[in-house]
């Protein structure tokens, strides 16, 4: 058995792993590369060719449907691979959204590339089209759905199950037991783990044994604050920022997950009296549709959740959301001076609605930007959490004026602690554990944390590593 670690490798993004025995080949997530340490372009690696020919791959299993973890599915697709792409029911109701949205970026994107490649002399080219809306939509009918905690055979050596990761909505672990002449080996893939104790999901699901072992890092060298007291910094924020400052809060959130979770809380400090009278806004339309798919699984919400969730319904007294769909609605907001809670996409401020937001708000000293998830290296909301005090948006230098807050206890990703907690929850060390998904210091630090602490045999592979075990 191989297994090439071809993305989220002493990195955070573009998780793909491919693992091969025999005959079968087969991917584990196919994921798309965002930010980048070093000035390395993510455009220009994920148009890059795989290792592999993409016609040979037999299937995909899919842990969760967050772009970086299934954004390469459709140039998958249209590269040659034919076989099924299996995922949780939850995350084959959201990929639709998930990979029209990013389709319609890539499109986007590649027009406005290819405009300024037209008025350059001499003449040069745009880069490659990723992949389009028709490839995207192509690529769905590829798509299976999965129930939790039922075997699954997709090939006659490998039998698998999809287990709750408590990320997101459908975020699944994934355990694997692969038959290689006579003998049957267990493959353990974590995904993306969620911290214990939130709202809205339920906590990771315990895993017992596994012969070989993928786990991330992506907060392997930190502890979040606990929930308690995030929750006092946020209110402390709002209150200080629309009551006494008289201004805006913008929040960069992944319409997938994130959003989901913080207007539930929202919520939840309205009810108690702990915040004042709220605006809402939700200007990303992808996270209108999730929310409303997130609302159709009861399975993983109780009813005050799935209520708050469905747009249209309504909220606590004193809390005024709205979704916004329309591009003048959208600009709309940038008129509003005060009183805003502005939640838009995408999470890393790299792209999409929530650049607007902050192109209007940044440079306002009584306005708040709150980042509430991870921020990869070579994004801007990473330049911001680091202490940017000048970005550039639209071609127009903006000075930061806002108070930029981290509240970092709300991420969606276990923590240091809590990650040691799954891999306790193992009753013998794998034989072979890999830490991915996590920047280079941050995964190299992690293997050696669960080598010291554990006692596990361990390492954090590099990208484009093979192993062979």
């Amino acid at each position: 058995m191989k297994i090439s670690f071809i993305g989220a490798a002493q990195e955070v993004t573009g998780s793909c792993f491919l693992v091969e025995s025999g005959d079968l080949r087969f991917l584990v997530d196919c994921g798309m590369f965002q930010g980048g340490p070093d000035g390395r372009k993510a455009a220009d690696r994920n148009r890059r060719a795989w290792p592999f020919d993409p016609r040979s791959i037999d299937f995909v299993l899919l842990t969760h449907a967050h772009i970086d973890h299934s954004g390469l599915l459709p140039r998958l697709a249209a590269l040659g691979f034919r076989g099924p792409i299996y995922a949780t029911r939850a995350s084959a109701d959201l990929l639709p959204v998930m990979l029209l949205d990013s389709a319609h970026i890539q499109e986007m994107a590649w027009t406005r590339a290819q405009r300024r490649a037209a008025g350059r002399r001499p003449r040069g080219a745009a880069a490659e089209l990723l992949y389009t809306v028709a490839q995207a939509e192509a690529c769905l009918a590829q798509v299976q759905g999965v129930a939790c905690d039922t075997d699954l055979q997709p090939h006659p050596a490998l039998r698998c199950r999809f287990r709750d990761a408590g990320h997101i909505l459908g975020s699944a672990i994934l355990e694997l037991w692969l038959d290689e002449g006579g003998r049957t080996r267990k493959l353990v893939f974590s995904g993306d783990l969620g911290q214990p104790g939130r709202p809205v999901v339920r906590d990771p699901t315990p895993i017992a044994d596994a012969d070989v072992l993928v786990v991330e890092s992506t907060y392997g060298n930190r502890l979040h604050r606990p929930l308690k007291e995030t929750v006092d910094e946020l209110v402390e924020v709002i209150e200080e920022t629309l009551r006494r400052r008289q201004g805006n809060i913008v929040i960069p959130a992944f319409a997938l997950g994130r959003t989901q979770e913080l207007l539930v809380l929202l919520a939840q400090l309205r009810r108690q009296g702990r915040l004042p009278p709220l605006q809402v806004f939700v200007d990303s339309p992808m996270a209108g549709k999730v929310s409303a798919i997130t609302a159709r699984h009861p399975e993983a919400l109780d009813d005050e959740t799935r209520a708050m969730l469905t747009p249209g319904a309504p909220g606590p007294d004193g809390l005024s959301l709205r979704f916004t769909q329309t591009v003048d609605e959208s600009v709309a907001l940038n008129r509003i001076r005060a009183g805003a809670v502005i939640v838009a996409a995408s999470g890393m401020c790299d792209a999409g609605r929530i650049q607007h937001h902050l192109r209007h708000n940044l440079g306002r000293s009584e306005c708040a930007i709150v980042i509430i998830g991870f921020q990869a290296e070579g994004t801007l909301g990473r330049r911001l959490v680091d202490g940017a005090r000048r970005v550039r948006l639209f071609g127009e230098d903006i000075v930061v004026r806002a108070r930029i807050h981290t509240i970092g206890g709300l991420s969606a990703h276990a923590d240091r602690d809590a990650l040691l907690g799954w891999l306790r929850g193992f009753r013998h060390p794998p034989q072979h554990t890999f830490v991915v998904h996590g920047e280079a210091a941050t995964a190299c630090g992690f293997a050696d944390t669960i080598a010291q602490q554990l006692g596990w045999t361990v390492q954090a592979p590099a990208a484009g590593q093979q192993v062979e075990l």
